[in-house]
């Protein structure tokens, strides 16, 4: 059956050829196919048919694989095979079906490896995609069968190249070639290659066995031959050098030889690169090159043996071109001068016993190649002076290994070490034992008293946790010591009198003791440490710093070290300031931040201090002779202080500050703080947000001419002095969040660049003809008073980036969703020249009540959070139609935006968090569920009951220990700054696919429901949160009603405490209330038995609230008519009110629960009314345009929700009043409507009026008012009364005033209800049924006092 099926699915696809696998028969597939030459991807048309499709679905064990031409890679357009195989096939089978000798895998664009026929190339396909984090397998097979797979992993049927590849490799060609420098000799035809440090001429006939003529080029020239076109001559470097002249045939290849010959002759030691060649052979040329010294095979795919594998590097090949050497002499040939050799990355799998013949070795490099041993023959490089052994699976050393002598570096780190191998102690000329990243979890230091020549000791990322001393002998010889991210607790190197410099922050210390003899610099960052001591005191000591630990107070040994210059203890339980710290002679910074520091000490004698942190403290004010007394200070930061007022500079004589940047964000500072500003000539930046100003003299402003960033926002300023013009140097001016309502004079300034005026109240904006080239960026966001006119518009569009307030949508779902939730979004570049972050906002996302938001970092590169903010959205949707499970669908989402970052996402990565707001998966009517999902460093925090509640996780090497650990155990290598591989610090990401497995973008996700609590939800990147605490962003924003101004002000924060990088905050202000549910308690019901179809212009149904109609007076009355009659003969014949309600579960939220009584749901309604009287939807009788009533032509179209409450009113109720008491409700209010309108001219004032809100607050709207008690002649709203039939409303108008809408008042021929012939009998008939039930059911209502009913009737 399996054959059989495969066959068919073989014919419809035309295979070519196929061979019977090892499961069962399975065939292989083939199929020629075009490709996209854009992104090297599959079109629509060239995917397979549906018979392959059945085929697959059958055994998820099935799958295809996408086989590429050898020229994919740079051809726009080539031939593409799909073969159809199973995970068992063999690589071997397809290569026979392919009529191909071998088959080539290609991962993430970069180097290209040869299947061993063993392989399985599906397999490799499926396991890939599972480390990828796909879990289900029918997922797997068909991401497996997505054509933009092959950005991240590709099989060739031949072995690409590209041309600058092979140039670097070698060059050849037959050329005419004049030996010397004179013209005795003539131009003869020849063969002429370049390869590694030599050219090399033979003859064409007999190249493979006539004489060759080996010129070496290192130090030598190339020179161009002006008198032949398209010559070069090439020379070698001595007394006698040789000269051989080329001529090429045509420009390109002149300038080929050219390119690579300068490179070659202008090193000055004879070294070959070969790295990420994809290399598996050494070129058979090289070896003409014997002044080969260094030898670069970094990242290839080496052969151990055969015809230039790596044993070749030691013993003849014998090749056709050696043949003559080898008859001269008996000797075996060798890189006679190789010096140092480099193979790491090539997967040998251990290291080749002959390259230990290789005695001339002074350097060797066999890291990352899953050695897990190595031969004792290690011991015959006596010469070897540097072995680097990283990031391979060594547990033990051989003991031959201590006879190298002469060894002084020996890398050792990312392996499997258990304890510090013995043979180290043999090696007299190692100064430096490199374990990082290993399994110690002990250290006996009295090892290192053995090892008197080791100076440097790094055991970082190791599970140390206790070092231990055998003897009380102490140790002269190591001078530095690097033990980060351990599991020490304390820590004793009393011993270590030589000990310069120590690195042990990231640990768990609560006790440090030091000798203090030789110390010079000390980081103990990120510990618990309550005691440090160092004795005797330090007196070479330069750099302390250890903040965020747990001092109450600085050392006195710190205070009394003469030389300290750098003094850390920022994040820590200070209260004090010393004197004598504050006063050192010798201190230039000194960062005491986030302590509780409540004064300063007064100066009595200048000090040379530079750099003075005292954010986040409870200074009240600082000394007042400080800035007479540190005159050399440049950089000051008071922000999240207590200060209300600032010292004069010097008074009495001309100022001599030095001050340049200086922070003063969150104080109370008012204006009698700006003159004691003036002193400061020199001042370049300037922060004074959120404080108290509410004027800025101008007088004062204008003194301030070499201010280039200041910023103002947060205050009450009403205006920006005009004398702002003086600050030539300006080029940020930020002053969002005040009063300002006229705008300032800064578009003469020469230099500015960023303006942001947003949350003000500008009302307009008087420019200059020509805006000056240098602005960047203007925000004039949250301006709701402001408008811009069209020219203004056009001057301004020379701006790269303009913000504005966009103009609300009107749908019914946007509605709902902007009085459920609103955002604001900040982005400010900082001190960079691009802006790195992007963020995704719907607020009304897959055209329903639910919404998603989104925040990308891309650190260095735009390219990728672009990408994201334009894809991730559409991805989500598709997942969220496929699966319900919150962690299937998010995680999925990543993946797929992770593939479809496609050859961007190869060397680009970006961290990213996404936050779904939707309706709980097992309840769709009920309360809001958060799923979030985030890789890298972004993140995203709920305030809760106003408290932060943090939802994501922080994948970074520092701060995630269990992600370091897998790092590790995939053997990436770690550099000393904490990055994989030197490049990130994060281990999950979206892109980098070029560091798979390391960095993965599997995220982690996180639901919880919604509750009256949650007040709002906080996204930012990796900026953001480093300066800002989860704490004080909650303090500082919850208040704000609007989340621009949040967004804004925590971006503010973050930048006067210090962030100079790209930083973006996303606000979103949560409404998830008893007044706000979206439960149909609260929804909109009609009544009615059916519903009527339009014709002419259908609306599509919202998924979150049932039927979207539209009324048209287009819409002829025999097709009303008939539709109706065919509604209720069809469906509800005979049947009254109750028996025409198609029954449905109500949709309630956990507020709400459903009530015994049956209560009918609602329906929202968009209804379009004829106008005869006027183009704009207005008579007469309208002074003003109606909001939230758009006009288009003849037609006024307007968007409401209509809601029929039966026993409900727009009055105010009792609080203690419930739904269901007879109190509740009275007869007049029965026909209540109630209605929804959203505002346009504002932004954030989107509004749900609630059916308890007041009578005259409704009415107060233009929108609301002509709605609820002003009839319009173009098609008013009446209240409804108790008839209900929408068949009994149709007949019966104009006569009677009831139903939903009440005629015009001129009636138009096409607006009457006529009712064909054909229909009227049975129009009739169900018209008598109705108003026998409704006359049957009103007295017993009356009686029963039942709980009031709500109508649906579907329009």
């Amino acid at each position: 059956m399996e054959a059989a099926a495969l066959e068919e699915a073989a014919a419809a696809g035309g295979a070519r050829g196929s061979r019977t696998g090892s499961r069962g028969g399975i065939r292989v597939l083939k199929r020629n196919m075009k490709c996209n030459g854009s992104r090297n991807c599959l079109n629509r048309r060239s995917r397979f048919g549906s018979r392959e499709r059945d085929w697959l679905k059958e055994d998820v064990g099935r799958g295809c694989v996408y086989i590429y031409g050898a020229d994919s890679a740079t051809a726009t357009s080539s031939d593409l095979h799909l073969v159809l195989c199973t995970v068992d096939t063999l690589a071997s089978e397809i290569c026979d079906g392919e009529g191909r000798e071998n088959l080539y895998l290609q991962l993430h664009g970069d180097l290209v490896r040869r299947l061993e026929p063993t392989e399985r190339p599906l397999q490799i396909v499926y396991e890939y995609l599972a480390g990828l984090g796909f879990e289900d397998l029918v997922r797997i097979q068909e991401e497996a069968a997505n054509s933009d797979l092959s950005c991240m992993i590709r099989f060739y049927n031949e072995k690409p190249c590209q041309v600058e590849q092979l140039d670097r490799i070698l060059l050849s060609g037959v050329y005419n070639v004049r030996k010397g420098k004179t013209q005795l000799h003539k131009w003869a035809e020849r063969l002429v290659v370049l390869c590694g440090t030599c050219l090399i001429v033979s003859s064409v006939k007999d190249c493979h066995t006539g004489k060759m003529h080996v010129l070496p080029l290192v130090g030598g020239k190339v020179e161009e031959v002006k008198r032949r076109q398209h010559s070069l001559a090439f020379s070698s470097a001595g007394a006698q050098a040789q000269t051989y002249h080329v001529c090429f045939e045509t420009l390109a290849e002149y300038q080929r030889w050219h390119r690579q010959a300068s490179t070659v002759v202008s090193q000055r030691l004879s070294t070959v690169d070969l790295s990420c060649y994809s290399l598996e052979e050494v070129p058979e040329h090289l070896f003409y090159s014997q002044d080969i010294t260094y030898l670069n095979l970094r990242h290839n795919f080496m052969r151990l043996d055969g015809s230039g594998g790596l044993d070749s590097l030691c013993r003849c090949p014998s090749p056709w071109y050696f043949v003559s050497l080898l008859l001269q002499s008996n000797e075996i040939f060798r890189f006679s001068q190789l010096k140092g050799l480099n193979l790491s990355h090539n997967m040998l799998g251990e290291l080749p016993i002959l390259l230990c013949e290789i005695s001339t070795l002074t350097e060797l490099n066999i890291s990352c190649n899953g050695l897990h041993h190595l031969p004792s023959q290690i011991g015959n490089l006596f010469n070897l002076q540097t072995l680097c052994l990283d990031g391979n699976f060594l547990t033990s050393l051989p003991e031959e290994l201590g006879n190298l002598q002469q060894l002084c570096s020996l890398g050792l780190s990312f392996n499997n070490f258990s304890e510090v191998p013995v043979v180290c102690e043999k090696l007299t000329a190692l100064d430096k034992l490199a374990m990082a990243g290993n399994q110690l979890e002990t250290l006996n230091l009295g090892m290192l008293n053995r090892m008197s020549h080791i100076r440097y000791v790094d055991l970082r990322l190791n599970h140390l946790w206790r070092l231990s001393v055998d003897s009380l002998e102490g140790n002269k010889s190591v001078t530095h010591m690097d033990l980060r991210d351990n599991q020490l607790t304390d820590l004793d190197l009393s011993f270590l009198g030589s000990l310069e410099q120590l690195h042990c922050e990231r640990n768990q210390l609560r006790e440090l003791t030091l000798s203090g003899f030789s110390l010079r610099a000390l980081y103990a960052n990120t510990n618990c440490l309550m005691t440090v001591n160092v004795y005797p005191v330090p007196s070479l000591l330069t750099c302390l710093e250890i903040s965020r630990n747990q001092l109450l107070c600085i050392p006195d040994w710190a205070c009394e070290a003469k030389k300290l210059e750098v003094l850390d203890m920022s994040y820590n339980l200070l209260t004090e300031l010393p004197s004598r710290t504050l006063s050192s002679l010798s201190l230039r910074k000194l960062m005491v931040g986030h302590n509780h520091v409540q004064s300063l000490p007064s100066l009595l004698e200048h000090i040379p201090l530079e750099v003075l942190d005292l954010q986040h403290n409870l200074i009240t004010k600082l000394p007042e002779m400080f800035f007479f007394k540190a005159l050399n200070l440049r950089y000051l930061n008071a922000s999240a202080n207590s200060l209300e007022s600032l010292p004069s500079v010097c008074p009495g004589e001309e100022s001599l500050s030095m001050l340049q940047l200086l922070y003063l964000t969150n104080n109370n500072l008012t204006d009698q703080c700006i003159p004691d500003l003036v002193g400061h000539a020199n001042l370049r930046v300037l922060h004074l947000a959120n404080n108290q100003l509410q004027t800025f003299p101008a007088s004062k402003l204008s003194k301030l001419e070499q201010l280039e960033e200041l910023n103002l926002s947060g205050n009450k300023l009403k205006t920006i002095p005009t004398t702002i013009a003086n600050c030539k140097q300006l080029h940020t001016l930020i002053a969002h969040s005040n009063e300002i309502s006229i705008f300032p004079e800064i578009l003469h300034l020469p230099c500015i660049q960023f303006v942001d005026l947003s949350c003000n109240e500008l009302t307009e904006i008087v420019i200059p003809e020509v805006l000056p080239a240098t602005l960047q960026e203007l925000d004039l966001t949250g301006n709701t008073n402001l408008v811009l006119e069209h020219k203004t518009l056009d001057i301004f569009s020379h701006i790269a980036t303009l913000k504005i307030d966009a103009k609300p949508s009107l749908t019914a779902d946007s509605v709902l969703s902007s009085a459920l939730w609103n955002h604001g979004l900040a982005e400010m570049a900082g001190q960079r020249n691009k802006l790195c972050v992007s963020a995704l906002a719907l607020g009304s996302f897959a055209d329903s009540v639910e919404a998603v938001y989104g925040m990308f970092d891309g650190d260095r590169n735009e390219e990728l959070p672009r990408l994201l903010q334009c894809t991730m959205a559409d991805v989500l949707l598709e997942e969220v139609q496929q699966s319900n499970i919150d962690s299937v669908f998010m995680s999925n989402t990543f993946l797929v935006s992770h593939r479809k970052l496609g050859m961007a996402g190869q060397k680009l990565g970006s961290s990213a968090v996404l936050c779904y707001i939707r309706h709980d998966a097992t309840d769709l009517a009920g309360s809001f569920t958060l799923t979030l999902a985030n890789v890298g460093t972004c993140q995203a925090i709920l305030c809760r009951s106003g408290k932060p509640l943090p939802l994501s996780k922080v994948f970074s090497l520092e701060q995630y220990p269990e992600e370091a650990r897998r790092v590790k155990e995939q053997k990436a290598i770690i550099t000393e700054d904490n990055k994989v591989n030197g490049v990130t610090c994060c281990t999950r990401m979206l892109g980098c696919t070029y560091l798979h497995p390391w960095i993965l973008p599997k995220p982690h996700v996180y639901s919880i429901p919604l509750t009256v609590q949650d007040e709002l939800l906080l996204l930012g990147n990796k900026a953001l949160w480093e300066h800002l605490s989860y704490t004080e962003a909650v303090t500082a924003v919850r208040h704000l009603h609007d989340p621009l101004a949040a967004a804004k002000k925590v971006c503010t924060l973050a930048q006067s405490y210090g962030c100079q990088d790209n930083v973006g905050a996303m606000v979103v202000c949560l409404n998830i209330g008893e007044d706000s549910c979206t439960c149909e308690m609260h929804g909109l019901t009609l009544p009615g038995p059916g519903g009527v179809i339009s014709t002419a212009k259908p609306t599509t149904p919202s998924s979150s609230s049932g039927i979207a109609s539209e009324f048209s007076s287009e819409l002829s009355a025999s097709e009303v008519s008939s539709e109706v009659g065919s509604t209720a003969s069809d469906e509800h014949s005979g049947a009254g009110l109750d028996a025409g309600l198609v029954p449905r579960p109500e949709r309630r939220c956990s507020l709400h629960p459903v009530p015994p009584s049956s209560i009918f749901q609602r329906q929202p309604s968009c209804a379009t009314f004829s106008s005869n009287q006027s183009d704009n939807g207005l008579d007469s009788d309208d002074e003003q345009p109606v909001e939230g009533v758009m006009t288009n032509g003849s037609k006024v179209e307007v968007e409401v929700d209509i809601h029929c409450c039966k026993g409900k009113s727009l009055e105010p109720r009792p609080p203690g009043a419930e739904e269901g008491s007879p109190a509740a409700g009275s007869e007049d209010d029965s026909g209540g409507f109630f209605f929804r309108i959203q505002r346009q001219n504002s932004v954030n004032s989107n509004i749900l009026l609630a059916g308890t809100k007041e009578r005259c607050e409704l009415q107060k709207s233009p929108s609301t008012c002509c709605l609820y008690g002003k009839k319009l002649s173009n098609g008013s709203i009446v209240p409804l009364e108790e008839s209900l039939n929408l068949i009994e409303v149709a007949t019966e108008v104009p006569k009677k005033k009831t139903g939903y809408f009440a005629a015009p008042t001129q009636l138009e021929p096409e607006d009457q209800f006529v009712v064909p012939p054909d229909l009227e009998e049975e129009v009739k008939e169900q018209i008598k049924q109705h108003h026998g039930s409704g006359a049957e059911q009103e007295p017993k209502e009356k009686a029963a006092m039942s709980p009031p009913n709500e109508f649906d009737t579907a329009l």
